[in-house]
């Protein structure tokens, strides 16, 4: 008899287990005694540990996250919470799907595949959902740019997005690049890609038909990834650096082109039943969700998994979380088939099991049982926890910390180079171009823009906007607005490009559950944003929750990041953020008012943390919405940018910039507001946009019949970098010593980076 067998762990009910080092408390392990009526064999330890783990079950965030399912019927909505990636239509008979999660442990302990494999893992859950992944993302958070970890850190989770996503020929069309201390020892990697498909070809994961076929495809199986959700992304870190290595994936973005490839054939088929991601916890997840999806029995084979290691006992093989591996369901009469098309792509296909009836997931080693569990023990009731809720002890100090004093006039040339110059609004250039932005032909915005922007069909132009945001400072001082005002920046940037924001994911990153104050924020911020979506009528068709990011007791400030995802009837009518065309007039729509409480002002400049974020006005971020979108689709604008990090003077540089064209400003008189204040505000629910003359008159009318504030401030004048930025009356500074301001951070603190240049990207043409 095995050591691991269910037998013997019947006939041993009092040998003692380590569930306590796998991550188990004391009243879970007796609840799965109790499920089991008996104690569980090793592999079955592991699998509960792994799937009641935080990482997998959310048992402190489900209580929280209903709220996003409570939100008003929207028809272009297929598949929503629960599934792999949420589904919309987005009509001519496509839908897309889209998600975002995180990978920010394992890009920690190993920052090159860490972030590899986060790419490789997202790419996975949108081509499990039926489509063609055309797109990636990635919002990222570091530490102070010039801390040693970050040194060490950046450069690897740059170079592993790039070489990931490279690979499997997928543009990378944005994302962010956020310095801050509170993330040293802690990164923050959020991956977000998208695919598209034929609307009819959804793919879901339950496992149905008794008799048929379980098919692993993919990569052969090995030891890395082994406690990567139930250890490493379930704990925090200590203050002695990385460790547990092994924990993390290793990639092969080739074999993922393969079975991308392979898999939408079989699509196209019709010869997939259900279809199920290997990521985190592996084979465990995948046989669990699958059978308790489809209410329905599973023997699985364990034997037949084929090894990159012979030595690998029963519980590794469940729990590695080797990459490039995915789990079919397939009928008997369509195996054949299947294994050809495998055999085509070159990818290895073994029949590892079939669905039974009943409601057991049983899983052999050698004709032996080590697993007889119910699948849905695993997948769906796991502990769900209703944790302590306490206001942090700081957070009225916190409010009252009350600003540096204001400068003058006379330094506010120096102030806006120091600024652009700053980690936070510098260019993000020596990131970007590690990254291919335009291959597959189809990418007609990307970075700087405010979102990208992609097109979907080449008959009608049909196409989508994306754009993900999240401020750290201001969920610090406000979690309730903060994660409002990370939805409204990233609504604000979709709109700015002209298309209709119709859906949201996000990425909910925080530290340790177990932590009181920790909570409180988490659960004001999932009410704010719940409350926003509905207010603007954006469902969130899916997420992920990353807790425990905190290093020993302190954890990272609580970030939420939202991805918007805008609608396009033809991508030929976008609107690029930069100035293009001499003597084009500037308006500045929406109030500005003085609200630098968490700004990027008082941080580069202070390292000040206090007072209130700006104040959140959804109906007015609706309102500037609508005129934008109209703007873009009436032919009455030729630039638009959001108003957000750094106000009003990050914009202006950024859209002179963008094609080398100078502005000349005035600043609204009779505002009761000091210069610096209008420069340097980062009040909600504003653009900058550029209007040619001869449609002056009819957008700002439009603008006044729909009650939105709209100031006119200047005109583009000038090309080259021997053009300028003059605000009249304060500085001029050439466009040439702005770039070089703007430009040089980021090479001067990582290095050249090999045929990189300082000229702005043309914006592609299609």
């Amino acid at each position: 008899m095995s050591l691991d067998s269910v037998d013997r762990a019947a006939g041993t009910p009092d040998e003692e287990q380590p569930y306590l080092e796998l991550g188990l408390k004391d009243d879970e392990y007796a609840r799965v005694r109790e499920i089991l009526g008996r104690r569980p064999t090793q592999t079955e330890l592991a699998m509960y540990s792994i799937m009641w783990s935080e990482h997998c079950s959310y048992k402190s965030s489900k209580v929280h996250l209903r709220q996003f399912a409570d939100m008003p019927e929207n028809e272009r909505l297929l598949v929503g919470m629960g599934e792999n990636a949420g589904v919309v239509d987005v009509g001519e008979g496509l839908a897309v799907t889209f998600k975002v999660e995180s990978h920010n442990h394992p890009s920690y302990v190993e920052p090159y595949q860490g972030a590899a494999t986060g790419v490789g893992g997202i790419v996975r859950d949108i081509l499990t959902m039926g489509a063609r992944p055309v797109l990636v993302m990635d919002p990222l958070r570091f530490g102070d740019i010039d801390h040693p970890d970050t040194q060490r850190v950046l450069p690897g989770i740059v170079a592993g997005i790039g070489g990931y996503g490279n690979c499997l020929g997928l543009p990378n069309i944005g994302g962010e690049v956020v310095f801050d201390p509170t993330y040293q020892g802690n990164p923050l990697v959020n991956a977000l890609c998208l695919g598209v498909m034929p609307k009819d070809r959804i793919q879901l994961s339950a496992a149905t038909g008794v008799g048929n076929v379980v098919v692993l495809l993919g990569a052969k199986t090995g030891r890395d990834g082994i406690g990567g959700v139930s250890v490493l992304a379930s704990a925090t870190f200590d203050d002695d650096g990385p460790a547990n290595r092994p924990a993390v994936q290793v990639g092969d973005p080739f074999t993922e082109k393969l079975l991308i490839e392979a898999c939408l054939e079989m699509y196209d088929a019709k010869l997939v039943q259900g279809i199920q991601d290997l990521g985190g916890a592996g084979l465990t997840c995948a046989l669990t969700e699958t059978s308790a999806a489809g209410k329905s029995g599973m023997h699985a084979h364990l034997e037949r998994v084929p090894l990159r290691e012979a030595s690998m006992e029963p519980h590794e093989i469940l729990a590695s979380e080797s990459q490039e591996r995915m789990l079919a369901i397939v009928t008997p009469e369509d195996l054949p088939a299947v294994l050809a098309i495998a055999e085509k792509w070159g990818v290895l296909a073994t029949d590892i099991g079939e669905v039974t009836d009943g409601d057991r997931l049983v899983i052999s080693w050698h004709d032996e049982v080590v697993v007889d569990v119910p699948p849905g023990s695993l997948a769906d009731d796991g502990p769900v926890y209703t944790r302590p809720i306490e206001r942090p002890a700081d957070q009225d100090e916190l409010a009252a910390n009350a600003l540096p004093a204001y400068p003058d006039a006379a330094g506010l040339r120096a102030l806006l180079l120091r600024m652009i110059a700053s980690p936070n609004l510098c260019s993000r250039r020596w990131v970007v171009e590690q990254f291919d932005r335009v291959v597959l032909g189809d990418t007609v915005l990307a970075w700087p823009e405010d979102a990208g922007v992609v097109r979907l069909s080449e008959e009608t132009g049909l196409g989508i906007a994306l754009a993900t945001d999240g401020n750290g400072r201001y969920t610090r001082l406000d979690p309730y607005a903060g994660a409002q005002l990370a939805l409204a920046e990233a609504y604000r940037n979709v709109v700015a490009t002209g298309a209709v924001p119709i859906a949201v994911t996000n990425c909910l990153n925080f530290g340790s559950p177990e932590d009181p104050a920790v909570m409180w924020q988490f659960a004001e911020a999932t009410r704010g944003l719940a409350e926003a979506c509905r207010e603007l009528g954006t469902p969130v068709t899916g997420g992920n929750v990353s807790f425990y990011n905190q290093t020993g007791s302190t954890p990272i400030n609580p970030t939420p990041v939202v991805g918007v995802l805008g609608l396009f009837d033809d991508v030929a009518r976008r609107t690029p953020m930069g100035f293009r065309d001499e003597g084009e007039t500037l308006l500045l729509l929406g109030d500005t008012r003085d609200e630098l409480g968490g700004s990027e002002w008082a941080w580069a400049e202070h390292r000040h943390l206090g007072g209130r974020p700006p104040a959140v006005d959804l109906a007015r971020e609706k309102l500037l919405g609508e005129v934008l979108v109209s703007g873009s689709r009436d032919g009455m604008l030729s630039a638009a940018h959001d108003l957000s990090d750094g106000g009003l003077a990050q914009a202006l540089v950024e859209s002179a910039l963008r094609f080398g064209t100078g502005a000349r400003v005035v600043l609204p008189q009779g505002q009761g507001q000091d210069p610096f204040v209008q420069l340097f505000s980062e009040s909600a629910g504003r653009a900058l946009v550029a209007v040619p003359r001869s449609e002056e008159l009819r957008f700002t009318e439009m603008c006044a019949a729909r009650g939105l504030p709209c100031t006119r401030i200047g005109v583009t004048d000038g090309q080259g970098d021997g053009a300028t930025l003059e605000v009249q009356d304060l500085f001029t500074v050439p466009l040439a010593e702005l770039r070089e301001a703007y430009e040089s951070t980021l090479p001067r603190m990582f290095g050249p980076l090999a045929g990189a240049t300082a000229d702005a990207p043309a914006a592609p043409a299609l």
